[in-house]
């Protein structure tokens, strides 16, 4: 009996050993997962990047950080008055542009007077306290969006180069990296930032 007991006592103590090596082994196997899809995350998902200049001023101000949300265009493109990061094809010095969304695909645009006119109509901005603009570039004449472009502005509109100007244009879907979804100093979501209230 004595060497019996000896035998159950042993296993007992093997399977408490195996049962703890395999607990090791599912919590590094779950950590490794973890860390990999943080890692896809960041890579894929979410990108930190800084407002170049003052052109979305007073809403972003130059070099603050953002973060750029990449996934939120998968489905669906922008939306008007989204908050959107861009950049240019073919620039030797690529850098990301952030601008708001003006015009959509399909419609026509026009800057009569200072003020945007969409499909004919004057454009109720939800922005507050808008200058109105003293160049109206390129959409002085009505421009017609493809069906894959974007009219866009910065809300600091007379010290933003954009749609309104050749060197930038109308931005095409391809072009676009993503949703300027975070500030992250002071943190905020950018797009309830400094919208009229009643919007």
């Amino acid at each position: 009996m004595a060497g019996y007991d000896f035998d159950l006592g042993d296993n007992r103590k093997k399977k408490k050993i195996k049962k703890r090596i395999i607990n090791i082994v599912l919590l590094v196997l779950e950590t490794a997962v973890v860390i990999a899809l943080a890692f896809l995350l960041v890579r894929v998902a979410l990108e930190r990047t800084v407002v170049p200049g003052e052109s979305m001023a007073p809403t972003l101000e130059a070099d603050m950080p953002i973060m750029i949300n990449k996934l939120s265009y998968v489905k669906n493109g922008p939306e008007r008055f989204d908050v959107i990061v861009f950049e240019q094809e073919g620039e030797e010095h690529s850098y990301y542009h952030v601008k708001r969304v003006i015009g959509l695909p399909g419609e026509t645009v026009q800057i009569i007077n200072g003020f945007v006119y969409i499909n004919g109509t004057q454009l109720k901005e939800v922005v507050k306290d808008l200058p109105k603009i003293h160049l109206s570039g390129l959409a002085e004449e009505t421009m017609t969006l493809d069906e894959d472009e974007y009219f866009v502005l910065g809300d600091n509109r007379n010290k933003s180069e954009d749609s309104r100007f050749a060197n930038i244009g109308n931005v095409t879907r391809e072009q676009i990296v993503g949703k300027a979804w975070l500030l992250l100093k002071p943190f905020n979501f950018i797009s309830q930032m400094n919208l009229e209230k009643n919007e």
